[in-house]
């Protein structure tokens, strides 16, 4: 056996105790500043702040990232990455794309009522044109949309829906549709029911022509 093969099955080395110190700090970091983000908003939540509310120092922070907008970044894929492990429950191959939808959806309402500042945040900075954070929201959207074409997907194969179904374009029409309900929700006071019930209706209306022939 060669030296390369020997490596190429060599057990992964553990971490060593720095590692993970470093791993330890950032993540109390990412929470205190999660938390200080919804509490706060962005601009009111500062560096000095945060590093309190994790009980370490500012250096900290800068050693474990370039600066707040680096951090908020952070902040937002971890996020998604809490949210994705969220939306595991709604796969299951026994009920309908409509149906798996719904529930896919009704979890991110779910997930995201108690710290709605911070999604408020997220796309506000998107929207102003701040680099980074524009490329951490889109990275993380990306992988949302990537369980809603799957959730489509499966239809197309169950026969459910049409083969001729634009995958791609109706999984953007039916995100685009749940980002708009936010707004609603806001200027309407709408609960998390009264936004399932709406977007239930917005994704029977979008895959309406889209049935598979009886």
């Amino acid at each position: 056996m060669t030296q390369t093969s020997v490596c190429a099955f060599a057990p992964a080395q553990p971490m060593t105790r720095r590692a993970l110190a470093k791993q330890r700090t950032r993540r109390h970091l990412l929470d205190a500043a999660k938390r200080l983000f919804n509490e706060r908003g962005y601009e009111a939540a500062t560096v000095r702040d945060i590093a309190a509310a994790a009980g370490l120092s500012t250096g900290a922070v800068f050693a474990s990232f370039a600066d707040k907008a680096d951090l908020f970044g952070a902040v937002i894929l971890d996020d998604f990455d809490a949210l994705l492990e969220h939306l595991q429950a709604c796969e299951q191959a026994d009920v309908t794309a409509e149906g798996e939808l719904l529930c896919l959806f009704n979890s991110i309402y779910a997930f995201q009522r108690d710290h709605l500042p911070l999604v408020r945040a997220a796309i506000g900075h998107s929207w102003l044109g701040q680099p980074e954070a524009e490329r951490r929201v889109r990275a993380g959207v990306k992988r949302v949309l990537g369980h809603v074409g799957e959730v489509l997907r499966r239809g197309v194969e169950r026969g459910e829906l049409s083969a001729d179904l634009d995958i791609r374009l109706t999984t953007e029409m039916i995100w685009e549709s749940f980002i708009a309900n936010y707004r609603h929700g806001l200027t309407e006071a709408s609960d998390r029911e009264a936004l399932t019930t709406r977007l239930a209706a917005q994704i029977r209306i979008l895959l309406a022509g889209w049935r598979a022939a009886a």
